[in-house]
């Protein structure tokens, strides 16, 4: 029983961890890329016509 209430433990603060990890991310505008290599495609083909 023990080592089940350690690895609940362990998987709910790794999972904390990476929210953490995503969230600071976010903050310092890791994912503010909107024109993603699909978009770009797609301006780039847009352009040319």
């Amino acid at each position: 029983m023990d080592v089940l209430i350690i690895m609940i433990l362990s998987s709910i603060s790794l999972g904390a961890i990476f929210l953490i990890i995503f969230l600071i991310s976010l903050y310092y505008g890791q994912f503010d890329n909107y024109e993603s290599h699909k978009i770009r495609i797609l301006i780039d083909n847009h352009k040319k016509k």
